[in-house]
Order: structure tokens, then C-alpha cells, then sequence
């Protein structure tokens, strides 16, 4: 401890000498050359005092740099914005391919067909010109309505080069917060696709920002006339790329500190609150990420996570400024494996939810298999397992004879997995990384935080944590008294997550108010998540503050975090917890498995096991469901108090599209707690009535 307390604090001294800028850099100039006395090493991270008179030490930084936060790529301090991240791909991947596609002019589907770097750039330089040309001014807004597609990081590049902000909007929209956002943004244009033109018709009458629409994959046959009374042009995107291809004009680059986007957060209560991030906020999130994990030339990355959302945007912008070639998804997720198979991607981006129904469905496959199979998979599985936690290299042969079989499920070349919105569990992770001969790596980060606070990086291979901080930022836990949450609590100290530093947005466009409540007057950002500090310096996301309510007793509940246990069920495919201060007891809305229940159903010989809507409505199947996820909260040591006490099964699924859920997946409480008000009183009828029929049991 000793030895690497002098090592960072030779360091200190040198950034202390050339540049004590940044958080906390006057504080540093006073620091004492006692080895070890201010800065503790933790192993990925470091912990630094907040403020050296007040004596705290509750401030951590990634190991990779300590004494002051990154803002730019150390390789390339020339990059401020995103516009000069692009122009220096340009140059050093010039012939390298760039954006991939496999949707056909027609419809139809065949192999990738790639655009190098440099035919994007010509394309961006098209598009941004016939904007200027349509009479977009910088800082005008600009609207990206359609899933993922070349077209679309063709127009947030055109947007980064011709200083206009972009403003995605999630494809699942409705009319009502599509409206929204384009008024409140005061959007000047919208990209749509054809599927989006009636939404864009039926409100353009109530958008009278709106002066230009572009319809990618549109022809001008198929385009309606602008309404009467309205100065709107409606034209396809290729006559837009056509006129600024004719004639090219020159960029108009941003400044580092000028909005890049408006990310409009689709949060689980309320109106989308637009989340200004800027240039500079991007450059310094990809540097601080380029440190801890590396991407070359040479690896391909599948997009199909939404770009509207801060997680891919920022997965595109890593893969851009390191020559990383971009394939795009034809569309449909149900179709993701078969375009994995074509592309072989090296790179993997997901959420838990995707990566439970592999793990699911590659446990019911050796299952099924049994005899000599399952036993080999059994202990190739074992054998790699011991030699992971022991940090010892494994016989290749087990990969050869089991797992490559497995990887080519993903393509067979994946490298690295990663995982973000919401926590995985450590056996999945674990599960992932032996079969599929991968890194798994586990983030945690908010569209207010560019994305990455923090996440796994290269020799931390340990499931359970979302790894250290971002080198861009500093992190610290905040008491949480009435959670019994606090910086003393042993052997681990817990709080909530606030973040400071260059990654840290700009504010909510439009809402002094509301920037005020995430931001305080010394800059940390309040996440709302409940954090713990675990081994080596690692950040563990334990709990959720916003979302707590308080049962009748007087007990504080945290649900998603019952939620993510129930999840693990292999019987529950999806969860909704509830409960007020009105009773004492949890009840579960459950979107059944609809693989794993009628298979359980057919192995007890249940006489509609294949009828999924009827196994939903039958009170044994709700019994065994509920018992399953006893079981996982025993196994999660949930006390009594956070298990739910009955169950309620629905056969439709939790959806973007019924309300139900988030773009990013998560429950809209408010919504389901009304969808299902019926269902929730009833829930508590029975248990009422139950509890009557035990006392009358007692007094006999």
C-alpha cells in the first residue's frame, strides 16, 4: 500500500505542477508530501479528499488517472466536438468500412454491403449542405424520428458538422409526446421514415416550428402534399443528399461547449424532460471510456439498441473515433440472431433482459440434450468456472469441444459483451463470459451523464459490480438516513451516487427547476441510485431512492431491487411490484415465461399446457409461479417483508407500446399501478380473506 501510495503521489506532484485545473485542483496545489496521507489506493479506483479542511474522504476516481479528470483523448487533445471526432476518422480510416447494411432498396434482405469512411463523410457533407440550403441556421434543432439505419448517424454527423442540435425521438412514440417534444424543442426539421409519415401529418397542423421534413426511404410519388396555410416542404431524403451533393458547402464547425443534442428522457412518471448534453460532454465520456476499454480497426459492432437512447448514441460514437465498422439490424429483433450470424460482429451491446432469455434458453438446450452431452457441458462448465475465480488460465480443449458451439450463436467472433440500463446478475455474468469465451462487461450511467459513470474494464473480470468510475468523472455516496444508508456503514460504505465532472449535462432545456434539483451549487449530480463501494475500488448499484414507498408497518420498499430477484425466476419473464402504506404486504403482477411455464405445465401433464392465455388464468399455475420466486428471494435473502405475498399472471407482455414500459425497459409505475388496479385489489381481497380463514383455523 505503501509502494503505490508513492507511486500516485509522484503523479500528483506532476499534475499538480503542470495543471491543477479541474475539481478539487485547489485543493490539491495545498496537499502535503506526506506518501499516502491524502490519497488511498483502492485498486480500479482511488479515493480523494472533497475538500481537504472539512477532512472528507468519501470521493472516488478511476485509478487511470486520478489527479485530474479527463476531458480529451490524451492521444488527440486537438478533438473537442464531435464534428472533429468524425473529420479525424475520416483522415486516419479513410478506406475502412464504416456504416453496413443489409436492407435491400427493395425490402429485401442479403449480405452487408458497407460504406468506407470516407463515402460517410461525403454523405454527412451532402446532407448537412442541403440544409443549409433548406434555410437551417446553427442551433437550429433537428428531429431523428426512425430506427437505426445508416441515414440516421448520416444526419448526426451532418448535424455535428453544420452546428445544428440533433434531437432524437424514439420510433415507439405516440403522437402525443411526439408533439411534444417537437414543440417544446422548437424543432425546425424531422427525419421520419415512411411508417412515421401519418403521425408527422396528423399533428403538423400543432407544430408550427416545423418548417422541413425529410422521409428516408421515400419517393416523391409516395409523399402527401404539405397541409393548406402551412410553409412546410415535405421531401425524401434522397433529393435532400442529391442537392447538397451538387453543391457542397462548407462546414460550420461547433464550439466545444455548444449543444450537440436534446435528449429527451421517456422517464417513468411525468413529462420527457430534454437532457442538454454537449460537445464537449461526448468527447470527454469516449476518452474516458477509450482508457478503459479498447476498440480497434478491425471490429464490428451491431446496432440495433436504440440510437435514441444515450447507451448506443454513445456506443456509435466510440465505434466512429476508433475505425470500428458499423452493421445495422434489418429491423426486427426477432430477426437480431440471423443478421448476427451474417455480420459476426466482435462487439455485442445489450440489456439484462436479452441476456437472461439466452442464458434461459441455453440451459434448456443441455437440458434437454441430457445424458453424455449434458455431462460434458457440466464439467467444461465447472472447470472453466474454478479457473476464472482463481484467475488461472483453462484448457482450450473445453472451448473446442463445447463452448465455441455456443459462441456462434452470436456469430462466433464476439469479444466482448456488454450490459447496461439495468443490473445483471453475477451467475448470468459469469454464465456468459465461460460460454460464450467473451469479456462480459457491466456499466451504470444516465442519458444526464453521457452514459458511462462507470463500468468494467480490461482485469476486472469479476461479475457482481458496474466496475470503476469513468476517468471523466468522480463519484461519491451520499447519506441516505431515512434508507439507513450511510458512508460508515461496514464493512462497506453505501449512499447515493452523485457525480461531478466533464460528462456531467448541461441541465434540462427549458426547466431551471428541475436542473436544480439533479444539480447542486457545488456541481455533483444526484443520480437517485443507491450505491455501494465493494472490493478493489468498484461501485455495486444496490437500490433505487427515487422509487421507495412505505408499507403499513412503517417499512421503507425498494422494488425494483425485488423486482431484479424475481427476474431470476426461470418462470417469470417479467415483474411489477406493488404495495403502499395502506397494507402490509407486497403484491406481484407477473408476465409468465412463455417457454418455461408450458413446458412445466407439459411436464406435469397439465390439459392445456400448450395453451399460454389459459396457463395465465389457472390458479396452479400462479401457485407454482409464486413459489419459483419464493424460492429466488430465499436464495436473495429478501426479508419477509419484501416478498410478495400473492400473484396476479398476465399473458401480455409489459410493452413501449401498451405504456407499460420505458424505451429503456424499465416499469412506468403510475401506469401499471392504474392498468392493473383491478387485478391489485383483488390481490388484496384474498389475502384479507385468507387471513380471516387462518384466525378461524386458530380459534378452533
Amino acid at each position: 500500500m505503501a509502494e503505490a501510495a508513492e507511486r500516485r503521489l509522484a503523479i500528483l506532484r506532476k499534475h499538480v505542477e503542470n495543471d491543477a485545473a479541474g475539481p478539487a485542483g485547489s485543493d490539491l496545489l495545498h496537499l502535503q508530501t506526506t506518501a499516502g496521507e491524502y490519497l488511498v489506493d483502492q485498486g480500479f479506483s482511488v479515493v480523494l479528499p472533497e475538500r481537504l479542511s472539512e477532512g472528507k474522504w468519501n470521493v472516488h476516481r478511476s485509478a487511470r488517472s486520478p489527479l485530474k479528470l479527463v476531458h480529451r483523448f490524451q492521444e488527440d487533445p486537438d478533438v473537442k466536438t464531435c464534428h472533429d471526432s468524425f473529420e479525424r476518422s475520416i483522415r486516419v480510416y479513410a478506406d475502412e468500412p464504416c456504416l453496413g447494411t443489409r436492407v435491400k432498396p427493395d425490402g429485401t434482405v442479403g449480405p452487408y454491403v458497407w460504406k468506407s469512411y470516407r463515402e460517410a463523410g461525403a454523405l454527412r457533407t451532402a446532407v448537412g449542405s442541403g440544409l443549409v440550403q433548406q434555410g437551417l441556421q446553427p442551433g437550429a434543432k433537428v428531429g431523428l424520428y426512425f430506427i437505426n439505419r445508416e441515414e440516421w448517424v448520416i444526419t448526426e454527423q451532418a448535424c455535428n458538422s453544420y452546428a445544428f442540435v440533433s434531437v432524437p425521438l424514439y420510433d415507439t412514440l405516440g403522437p402525443d409526446s411526439v408533439k411534444y417534444i417537437i414543440n417544446h424543442g422548437e424543432l425546425v426539421a424531422v427525419f421520419c421514415t415512411r411508417d412515421k409519415m401519418q403521425i408527422m401529418m396528423d399533428i403538423l397542423h400543432e407544430c408550427p416550428s416545423i418548417r422541413v421534413i425529410v422521409v428516408v426511404g421515400g419517393t416523391e410519388q409516395t409523399l402527401p402534399l404539405p397541409p393548406p396555410k402551412r410553409d412546410v416542404v415535405i421531401m425524401p431524403y434522397s433529393r435532400l443528399e442529391a442537392q447538397g451533393r451538387v453543391n457542397p458547402l462548407p462546414f460550420t464547425p461547433p464550439q466545444c461547449q455548444d449543444l450537440a443534442t436534446i435528449c429527451y428522457t421517456s422517464g417513468t412518471t411525468g413529462t420527457p424532460k430534454g437532457a442538454m448534453i454537449t460537445h464537449s460532454n461526448f468527447v470527454a465520456s469516449t476518452a474516458g471510456m477509450a482508457m478503459m476499454n479498447e476498440t480497434f480497426p478491425g471490429d464490428v459492432h451491431i446496432s440495433y439498441l436504440p440510437l435514441a437512447h444515450i447507451y448506443e448514441r454513445l456506443n456509435v460514437q466510440m465505434a466512429i473515433h476508433n475505425g470500428v465498422a458499423i452493421g445495422f439490424y434489418q429491423g426486427d429483433i426477432l430477426k437480431l440472431m440471423d443478421d448476427m450470424q451474417e455480420l459476426k460482429p466482435t462487439l455485442f451491446a445489450s440489456v439484462p433482459r436479452l441476456y437472461n432469455r439466452i442464458y434461459d434458453r441455453i440451459n434448456a438446450t443441455v437440458r434437454s440434450a441430457g445424458g453424455l452431452k449434458q455431462r460434458l457441458f457440466d464439467v467444461a462448465y465447472s472447470s472453466k468456472k474454478a479457473g476464472l475465480r482463481k484467475g488461472t488460465r483453462v484448457s482450450p480443449v473445453w472451448d473446442r469441444l463445447v463452448f465455441n458451439k455456443i459462441k456462434e450463436r452470436l456469430g462466433g467472433r464476439v469479444r466482448i459483451l456488454a450490459t447496461g440500463a439495468s443490473p445483471i446478475s453475477p451467475e448470468v455474468s459469469e454464465f456468459l463470459q465461460i460460454c460464450f469465451v467473451a469479456r462480459v462487461v457491466e456499466g451504470y450511467g444516465m442519458t444526464e451523464t453521457t452514459c458511462v459513470i462507470s463500468t468494467q474494464e480490461e482485469g476486472d473480470n469479476e461479475p457482481g459490480s458496474v466496475g470503476a468510475p469513468n476517468p471523466a468523472c468522480e463519484v461519491k455516496l451520499v447519506d441516505v438516513p431515512e434508507m439507513n444508508y450511510t458512508n460508515n456503514d461496514k464493512p462497506n460504505p453505501r449512499g447515493e451516487v452523485c457525480v461531478r465532472g466533464p460528462i456531467v449535462f448541461k441541465g434540462y432545456y427549458k426547466d431551471v427547476e428541475q436542473t436544480r434539483d439533479a444539480v447542486d451549487d457545488d456541481g455533483w449530480l444526484h443520480t437517485g441510485d443507491i450505491g455501494m463501494w465493494v472490493d478493489k475500488g468498484r461501485l455495486k448499484i444496490i437500490d433505487r431512492k427515487k422509487n421507495i414507498f412505505k408499507l403499513a408497518q412503517g417499512e421503507y420498499i425498494a422494488p425494483e431491487k425485488i423486482e431484479n430477484v424475481y427476474n431470476r425466476s426461470s418462470l417469470v419473464a417479467q415483474c411489477f411490484i406493488h404495495g403502499d402504506s395502506l397494507n402490509a404486504e407486497l403484491v406481484a403482477v407477473v408476465v409468465p415465461d412463455p417457454e418455461t411455464l408450458p413446458e412445466w405445465a407439459k411436464a406435469r401433464g397439465i390439459p392445456h399446457a400448450s395453451n399460454y392465455e389459459a396457463l395465465c388464468n389457472d390458479p396452479v399455475a400462479a401457485a407454482a409461479v409464486l413459489a419459483s420466486m419464493d424460492q429466488v428471494a430465499r436464495e436473495a435473502k429478501l426479508r419477509g417483508f419484501e416478498q410478495a405475498k400473492a400473484v396476479f399472471l398476465t399473458h401480455e407482455p409489459f410493452s413501449i407500446e401498451n405504456g407499460l414500459l420505458t424505451p429503456t425497459f424499465k416499469v412506468k409505475r403510475p401506469q401499471a399501478r392504474a392498468f392493473f388496479k383491478q387485478q391489485i385489489e383483488q390481490m388484496y381481497k384474498d389475502l384479507v380473506n385468507k387471513d380471516k380463514v387462518l384466525v378461524k383455523k386458530i380459534k378452533k
